[in-house]
């Protein structure tokens, strides 16, 4: 079965509610050797109440006259909380850009009072999220190739979770060595299980290090972190296992360090003591030798 899309980007927009900008876009990205972007009207398109987004051709002016892209693609605004409230706000499209059309897109996304409706979940921390997939079916002109991302992020599925690329590595050797670790996730919300899955990859990241390197809140942080992910779901024993031999090495290292620092202090005591023993020793042969010296005729005149 084909690919129904080439690639999959989000855009996180900081600070959605208090945007002073009218328009804004996203940086560019690159999909079947064409570079695109998105655009966006928090205030809403020619004043009307809902958030405006298309998809556009990066730098038109720069493609040779007769240049022509046949794409599919699919916008959703992305709900932080719920998965089905995110399909909702999904639309997929089929279009032909050329000089006449460089963008095409939805002028009327989404109702901004929905958006910025207390616990509504399009919002988190300030951050709207938006998600488009796309796949270039034809091309016809020159193909851009410089690639230039920051605001938007490539995201890859690897078992149902949508991943940043190079988390991609590490999950997939997870899911190969522990099949059923997700297998009763209750979470559906894919950021939502996205989230945990990198809380999953820090943890494994800070049980990496030396456990001297660790302190003690990081170990109450990870066992913490360890009961969030299994109330989750996870089927984490092996890591549990894991995290329990971390904590038993950091105790006997502490231990062992501490009756090191103990040794040696005894032994610089000791390595003291010596010195002032050899001294005093060679005090006393020097009292013995002038005791056996013999006696002269000066010393008795």
């Amino acid at each position: 079965m084909a690919k129904q899309f080439d690639k999959k980007i989000t855009w996180t927009i900081k600070n959605f509610s208090s945007l002073p900008a009218d328009l804004i876009y996203s940086d560019h990205f690159v999909v079947g050797g064409c570079k695109w972007h998105l655009r966006a009207y928090p205030k809403g398109y020619n004043n009307a109440n809902y958030l405006s987004l298309f998809l556009c051709v990066a730098v038109p002016t720069s493609l040779p006259s007769g240049w022509r892209r046949h794409t599919k693609f699919r916008l959703t605004l992305v709900n932080q909380s719920s998965d089905k409230l995110s399909q909702s706000k999904r639309t997929e499209l089929e279009q032909w850009f050329d000089e006449k059309t460089t963008n095409w897109g939805l002028p009327s996304m989404c109702p901004l009072n929905e958006i910025h409706a207390k616990d509504s979940g399009f919002l988190l921390n300030g951050e709207l999220k938006i998600v488009v997939e796309i796949k270039v079916l034809e091309t016809i002109g020159k193909l851009d190739i410089t690639e230039e991302t920051s605001t938007i992020t490539e995201s890859v599925n690897v078992n149902g979770f949508q991943l940043l690329p190079s988390q991609a590595k590490s999950v997939s050797r997870m899911f190969e060595k522990h099949p059923e670790m997700a297998s009763d996730l209750r979470p559906k919300n894919p950021n939502l299980r996205s989230g945990y899955m990198s809380l999953l990859l820090s943890l494994i990241e800070t049980m990496s290090h030396l456990p001297l390197e660790m302190s003690k809140d990081d170990l109450l942080d990870a066992y913490a972190a360890l009961g969030s992910m299994r109330d989750a779901g996870f089927k984490l024993d092996w890591l549990e296992k894991k995290l329990y031999e971390v904590s038993e090495k950091k105790e006997n290292e502490e231990a062992s360090e501490t009756g090191l620092h103990e040794m040696e202090d005894e032994l610089k005591e000791m390595k003291q003591k010596c010195l002032e023993m050899e001294a005093r020793v060679e005090k006393e042969k020097a009292k013995v030798s002038t005791a056996k010296a013999p006696i002269s005729f000066d010393d008795i005149v």
